[in-house]
């Protein structure tokens, strides 16, 4: 199992794309691996015949075990199959065959190669199921199975009428609800990370919170007229102001973008912002690079093309690596303001809840403004309070002046 980025510590074997006895040149893709963030392609680093498949489709094992034999061009090929087993576990033994009551058909299983698109909760639960996915309907983007389209095609199926049976050794016993109270479900790989993630960064990292609002009303006049000019621009969205703002913050106050490492501070060589991206199976933050020199368009273009791959799991390992600071943005959702916590090593994450129509006062008159509220979550060990307000402030302002944003 190839490590495919610095935090990957184990990955599930996809789909292989060689079977056994194929000719393999270098470059060439053997199989495609998951890891707790996307769907990455394993290629041959050499030439040669893909001698034996060790591990099966679907397993998941930690970074180094063997998972297959590569015979390389000019190597001798295995005197007999005796051979030395590798140190690590070799092939898991085939489960019992069970025997269930006659309630219902079994549902085939997928022809060996074949790979429907479904989310890895959806396929744990179609495994302990017993369902063929290629049965379900899926509902996700790009006709994704979700573990919900799973749920309801059990629903319906045990609803159907069952076939008669001549005598029943024993009255059926129905299933458990698939969401039953009390039920224990196993985390998949991405929650387990961010689980082991978060955790790191609320043991070790002293966060601490700064807060402000923002008058959102020139940014959302200057977004509508810069998509009124069409084209083949891409849509500006506020995320993409943020990222820009964000970036232009850092690089007027350099500190708060510093990162604490082994007792000292390391200055950031460009500015990568983070966007914070919920999928169905937990959140994965794409990094959208050297911001402080790219155009809005530029960002905008950037920022949609990593969110959808990060949809798809497509993500390169470099994609979600190497963040300076992350936004998160809740606003869709209808949140006033929340406190996120710090992606480790970054020093800092804004927080931003929805634009509101607010009465404030301007000028000695009460009128209606569209507000934000932006928290920074800051590592106290390379800023103090006073450090986060003045980025802050400076994110405000870049906001409530957007002609800035381009510049």
């Amino acid at each position: 199992m190839p490590k495919m980025g610095d935090t990957m510590e184990e990955g599930t074997i996809a789909r292989w794309l060689k079977k056994p006895g194929d000719q393999v040149n270098e470059g060439d893709t053997l199989a495609e691996i998951e890891t707790e963030k996307s769907v990455m392609e394993m290629t041959a680093f050499e030439s040669g015949v893909l001698e034996e498949i060790l591990l099966p489709e679907g397993q998941t094992v930690p970074v180094g075990t063997p998972i297959a034999v590569l015979r390389t061009v000019g190597e001798a090929a295995p005197a007999s199959a005796a051979a030395t087993p590798p140190p690590s576990p070799a092939r898991p033994p085939e489960e019992p065959v069970r025997h269930e009551p006659a309630v219902a058909p079994t549902e085939p299983r997928p022809e060996p190669g074949e790979r429907v698109k479904a989310s890895p909760l959806a396929r744990r639960l179609a495994e302990a199921k017993n369902v063929d996915l290629r049965a379900v309907t899926g509902t996700g983007p790009g006709g994704r199975v979700l573990e919900a389209d799973v749920e309801e095609y059990l629903s319906s199926r045990r609803v159907a009428p069952a076939a008669a049976a001549a005598t029943p050794a024993s009255p059926p016993v129905a299933p458990a609800p698939a969401t039953a109270a009390g039920e224990v479900r196993e985390l998949n790989r991405i929650r387990r990370t961010i689980a082991r993630r978060m955790t790191q960064s609320k043991q070790t990292i002293p966060h601490f919170y700064v807060t402000a609002e923002v008058d959102m009303k020139r940014a959302l006049e200057l977004r509508a007229a810069l998509n009124d000019l069409g084209g083949d621009r891409p849509k500006i969205s506020l995320t993409d102001m943020m990222v820009k703002a964000a970036a232009i913050a850092i690089a007027r106050n350099p500190e708060a973008g510093a990162q604490y490492q082994d007792d000292k501070l390391h200055m950031p060589a460009q500015i990568n912002v983070g966007i914070a991206v919920a999928l169905e199976d937990g959140l994965v933050v794409p990094v959208v690079r050297d911001c402080g020199r790219k155009s809005l368009t530029a960002i905008a273009r950037e920022s949609r093309d990593l969110i959808e791959r990060a949809r798809q799991g497509k993500l390169a390992p470099d994609e979600y690596t190497g963040g300076t600071i992350t936004i998160s943005n809740l606003g869709m959702y209808e949140v006033d303001s929340f406190a996120a916590i710090i992606n480790p090593p970054e020093p800092a994450i804004l927080a931003v809840g929805s634009v509101t129509d607010t009465p404030v006062v301007v000028e000695g008159q009460v009128v209606i403004r569209p507000r934000m509220k932006v928290t920074i979550s800051a590592d106290h060990r390379a800023m103090d309070g006073a450090r986060a307000a003045i980025y802050l402030r400076e994110f405000k302002h870049l906001l409530e002046d957007p002609m800035s944003l381009l510049e």
